[in-house]
């Protein structure tokens, strides 16, 4: 009976033993495994980032200079988001703001827009989207370049008018029987600009404090 008692406290101790040892191995490998994916990705936000302002036109970290905005009609996002301010030798020289496009064919379209100091956009960048593959997911950069075509532009150029796709008389392209999404975006990124020229001296502001 002593000796079953042993074998079974014997026994007991070494599930106990192994339990405490898997438990630890476990909770070392997902915290290993949550650091590598949280570089991950930080590595891809800087990448986005970077491809929305020209090469050459900000040398900080624009990770290190979020700032946070509210919620706002013009930056179509209903909870607060960011804005990443951006330095040229300690001088400001513009920002990106985090948008939304409500209204795309299948939902939500996350959107980066990087405008330069004097109101010009550096660039555009799909962060997330619902949109049909092979049909309105084009406007993603890794899959055509239609997004390029806002380098450059400002809330002046083109004009108000123009500021829509050529189907409604703008002079944004699209592609044939996929036309509600680069819409919502056109949309999308002019109000983003509205929302620059409304805030550009406070935007600013932080971005060389």
């Amino acid at each position: 009976m002593k000796r079953l008692m042993r074998t079974a406290l014997s026994n007991g101790l070494a599930l106990l033993a192994f339990s405490v040892i898997g438990t630890a191995l476990l909770a070392g490998t997902y915290s290993l495994t949550l650091n590598t994916i949280a570089h991950s990705e930080q590595a891809k936000q800087q990448a986005l980032l970077a491809q929305t302002l020209p090469e050459g036109s900000f040398d900080n970290d624009l990770t290190q200079e979020a700032a946070p905005l509210p919620a706002d009609r013009l930056l179509g996002n209903k909870k607060a988001s960011q804005a990443y301010l951006a330095r040229k030798n300690g001088q400001a020289s513009g920002v990106v703001l985090e948008v939304t496009a409500p209204d795309g064919y299948a939902g939500e379209i996350g959107l980066l827009v990087g405008i330069l100091a004097d109101g010009r956009i550096g660039g555009v960048r799909v962060v997330r989207h619902k949109e049909t593959p092979g049909l309105g997911d084009y406007i993603e950069i890794k899959k055509n370049p239609w997004i390029r075509q806002f380098d450059g532009l400002s809330l002046s150029n083109p004009t108000t008018e123009q500021w829509k796709v050529q189907k409604d008389g703008g002079r944004f392209d699209y592609l044939a029987g996929a036309t509600v999404t680069p819409r919502a975006v056109v949309k999308a990124v002019n109000k983003a600009l509205q929302y620059f020229e409304l805030h550009q001296a406070e935007l600013l502001a932080k971005a060389k404090e």
